[in-house]
């Protein structure tokens, strides 16, 4: 095949349809429209460059539509060009989808866009979606708000800012009901709650996940909560080995308890021992933190309303009470899968 076939296909025929043609389906809910998410069982593909390019978030596999075919079909380029060929005028369905920036925001710079939202205040939607939605108390996100790290997204969403290490906003992730994206323009680095100067370092994968295990822990003292946004760029990298390299850092891998999670705590791993810092994997009861949060609330609810004592939450500032006893699994004495910090 020469060149200009090859380049023609490329043009003609999109990702998107090597995966429908695959059984993949979108996954509208965490999809933006630079990044769509494909799923087939518990594999993951995203479409990224306007459906000319992919990678896959459990590895380190990526490339375009003919890399795409091999990695898929265990093929070889020939072979692989020849299926690629076979989904000319293949039509996919598209997804539709809602912008959920401002009206005229990209006449805007990145900061300005920041700056012209207002913060989330009692009795907002974007309160009311984090406070009642997600069960996110409201002292810790008065102590969010009051750090500059939230701002009132449209159609009731939150924008929870990333910085560099000045504090610089360099984008902000998104999160709504019914919708997760990161800020057109922006650059993923870290999400960071709690102390600059903490040592302990304990790094989700979502905002949301970050305040979350904040609430769980009562904002543990020491501790800096930090989010990659679901990604890893380079910036992220680089932000967490400079934080992991100082002095008696320690890096806690709070990633989800699913295999994209576990593959985001080795890289965590690495990162802690080429900084020469410890290391631990914190693990939530359920798939993500907030869940946890989320069910957590609603025993305490429960026990309420059956006129059940408990005890107090953690208030800001104070230690979570000990878990109870894990066993090598990371499992209690009641067989439920629990957190290990090891």
């Amino acid at each position: 095949m020469k060149r200009r076939d090859i380049e023609a296909l490329r043009e003609r025929v999109g990702c998107a349809a090597v995966l429908e043609k695959a059984s993949f389906a979108i996954d509208i809910k965490e999809s933006t429209r630079r990044a769509i998410k494909f799923r087939r069982g518990g594999e993951i593909i995203i479409v990224t460059h306007e459906g000319r390019g992919w990678f896959d978030p459990l590895s380190d596999a990526k490339g375009d539509v003919f890399g795409l075919v091999e990695h898929l079909d265990h093929v070889g380029f020939c072979e692989g060009a020849e299926r690629v060929a076979d989904l000319v005028g293949f039509t996919i369905t598209e997804p539709e989808w809602q912008s959920l920036e401002p009206d005229g925001g990209y006449d805007l710079s990145l900061p300005d866009r920041w700056q012209a939202r207002r913060r989330p205040w009692p009795g907002s939607s974007t309160w009311r979606y984090l406070n009642g939605e997600r069960c996110l108390p409201s002292p810790l996100l008065r102590t969010a708000i009051k750090g500059g790290l939230l701002r009132e997204g449209p159609h009731g969403s939150i924008w929870a800012a990333h910085t560099d290490k000045t504090g610089v906003v360099t984008g902000w992730e998104a999160r709504g009901p019914q919708y997760r994206g990161f800020s057109s323009g922006g650059r993923k680095v870290l999400f960071r709650l709690g102390s600059v100067t903490a040592s302990r370092l304990a790094v989700t994968e979502a905002a949301i996940d970050a305040m979350s295990l904040a609430a769980i822990e009562g904002m543990r003292e020491g501790t800096l909560y930090l989010s990659t946004g679901g990604g890893w760029s380079p910036a992220t990298q680089a932000a967490l080995w400079d934080l992991a390299s100082r002095q008696d850092a320690r890096l806690v891998a709070a990633t989800d308890a699913n295999a994209q999670g576990d593959l985001f705590a080795e890289r965590l791993r690495a990162i802690a021992e080429d900084a020469g810092s410890d290391w631990s994997r914190l693990r939530p009861h359920e798939e993500d933190w907030n869940e946890t949060l989320k069910i957590r609330e609603k025993e305490m609810r429960e026990r309420r309303e059956r006129g059940v004592p408990h005890s107090r939450r953690p208030r800001q500032g104070r230690l979570r009470p000990a878990e109870p006893a894990l066993d090598p699994t990371g499992r209690d004495a009641g067989g439920r899968q629990g957190v290990m910090e090891n």
